[in-house]
């Protein structure tokens, strides 16, 4: 590799040969890093504008600063680093890097400071687990840092595990303040700020650690996660990238890959770098998850299945595997066993909602009213807030034939959101029912224009016109809800809807279907005798 200051003097005199040169250097630089990173360092985006031919002069100040920060990099496999302090390991640990992780580093780097027993306590608080530290014992400490284990930091971090943000924050605060320039430090504190789902806060905290070491695959690793939350695939997988060019034994950046490409929707190169993460740390239960969760967007559920249920081997207290694995069960119609992995997701997460409302689903999907409206007022009890669910509760009080709470949350429901037809429907039924018929006709209207293909509207919608008397109207929503659900229940209202527009031999055709398609149905043969009846008296004599 040429020097910097010859390659920056070859960029200022001759910029085409420039371009050149580095498309032959480049290849050199990135020869080690494994297929799936590609030869990025910044982001794609930056390459390209970088490249285009009509700004190349205008580029140059940016080529620069892209060679500067190639050339301040060793390249994947060798390791100019200083020996790891006690602030780098604790800060590390408190913002969420895995012991595995870590043992790799630390048997790169080494270690600064000595592993006595004070400091493997302080270590423990921080996260570690027992396995590293005594990793930690083998290691020959280099020449010594000055710096002591800071007990404050440990606390921290032992106060995010145990989800107290709020006094975690108030420590990391106190510390950064006192430290700016600690990269370390800022790496923790956006754990916080992400534990927290601050995105814009946590990002802030991972650049400020980026630009104060800008060597850290571990940030840029994060940086890609950050992305994702924000549903930018592109810069997630750029990020990503970024880490494993300069560590292609990240696995937490491979992770964060495979998000990236499930953000685009690219769910078999997700899979692949899932895949690339499990193979550097095997016993990773969260990317199992991610797996499972590809896997279900991808229309496989038997492989989804398997992943959520590797992932609660790994870690049986991850709530949203379990919660994952129910709503899956649901889907397939395996209630019992969806209701069973919603109970255990609830005693490991008491105070999560998403759960409550998932379970109340089940539960009214599979008839057990009682246990649905039991669990929907829970999680409206413990989350005022929450703006989900008020349809099911509506549906189990309509089950349940309590109209009056029914109206009530299905109103609820539509205030939250008006276009749901539904929603919509349902309340014009409920309303028809307390013959309030007026506003049954405005909803069940509103129900037919959102959804103009549902039969259900137009057959309730020509219920509540027939009732008002207007036949004509009434019929011609049972003809379209005929043609979009051919049943014996339309053809015998649409009977009563022309009866009442004294057309009694098209009354009689559609209660002769109507008998036909469900012979064990008695109504329909003693309407069919009525209405012989009453023809044969007004007929003339």
């Amino acid at each position: 590799m040429p020097s910097t200051s010859r390659t920056l003097s070859l960029a200022a005199r001759k910029p085409s040969l420039f371009v050149c040169k580095l498309q032959h250097w480049l290849p050199h630089y990135f020869r080690d890093l494994p297929v799936v990173t590609a030869p990025v360092y910044v982001s794609e985006m930056s390459w390209r504008t970088c490249f285009r031919k009509a700004d190349l002069s205008r580029s140059l100040a940016g080529l620069t600063f892209i060679l500067l920060v190639l050339f301040t990099i060793p390249s994947a496999g060798q390791s100019t680093e200083k020996p790891l302090d006690c602030t780098q390991l604790i800060a590390w640990l408190t913002g969420g890097v895995s012991s595995h992780r870590l043992s790799q580093l630390v048997q790169e780097r080494s270690i600064a400071f000595t592993a006595d027993e004070a400091v493997s306590k302080t270590l423990l608080t921080a996260g570690a687990d027992a396995a590293f530290i005594q990793n930690l014992h083998t290691l020959h400490a280099l020449p010594m840092s000055a710096v002591a284990c800071p007990a404050t930091l440990a606390q921290a971090g032992d106060l995010i595990r145990h989800k107290q943000h709020d006094e975690a924050d108030r420590l990391l605060r106190k510390l950064v303040a006192a430290d700016p320039r600690n990269a370390a430090l800022h790496f923790a504190y956006g754990y916080l700020r992400q534990q927290q789902e601050d995105w814009d806060g946590a990002f802030d905290e991972y650049s400020d650690s980026r630009d104060l070491m800008p060597g850290s695959s571990e940030t840029h690793s994060r940086l890609a996660y950050i992305y994702y939350r924000h549903d930018d695939g592109d810069n997630a997988i750029a990020e990503a990238r970024t880490a494993l060019s300069i560590d292609p034994r990240n696995a937490e950046a491979y992770r964060y890959l495979g998000l990236g490409h499930y953000a685009n929707d690219q769910y078999a190169a997700a899979l692949r770098a899932f895949q690339q993460s499990l193979a550097r740390e095997p016993r990773n239960a969260d990317v199992y998850y991610d797996m499972g969760i590809t896997l279900r967007d991808k229309g496989d559920r038997t492989g989804a299945a398997a992943a959520y249920r590797q992932a609660l081997a790994l870690n049986p207290g991850l709530w949203q595997a379990h919660n994952n694995l129910g709503m899956l069960l649901h889907d397939l119609g395996r209630h019992d066993e969806a209701i069973t992995q919603y109970l255990r997701a609830k005693r490991l997460a008491p105070q999560e909602p998403v759960i409550r409302h998932n379970l109340g689903n089940t539960y009214c999907d599979k008839g057990d009213f009682d246990a649905a409206i039991s669990e929907f007022r829970e999680l409206f009890k413990m989350n005022p807030g929450w703006q989900r669910g008020h349809n099911s509760l509506g549906k189990a009080f309509m089950a349940k034939r309590d109209y009056e709470n029914a109206i009530s949350e299905l109103q609820l429901a539509i205030l939250q959101n008006p276009t749901a037809p539904v929603e919509h429907r349902l309340l014009g039924q409920a309303l028809l029912i307390v013959q309030k018929q007026q506003e049954a006709l405005r909803e069940l209207r509103i129900a037919v224009a959102l959804d103009p293909n549902s039969s259900l509207a137009h057959h309730y919608l020509g219920t509540a016109l027939y009732n008002d008397e207007d036949y004509a109207a009434a019929a011609t929503e049972f003809r379209r809800s005929l043609q979009l659900q051919p049943n014996a229940s339309n053809h015998y209202f649409l009977a009563a809807c022309l009866i009442g527009l004294n057309k009694y031999d098209e009354a009689l055709a559609e209660l002769e279907v109507a008998a036909k398609l469900e012979p064990r149905q008695d109504l329909y043969r003693a309407r069919k005798q009525e209405l012989l009846k009453l023809m044969r008296v007004s007929s003339p004599r």
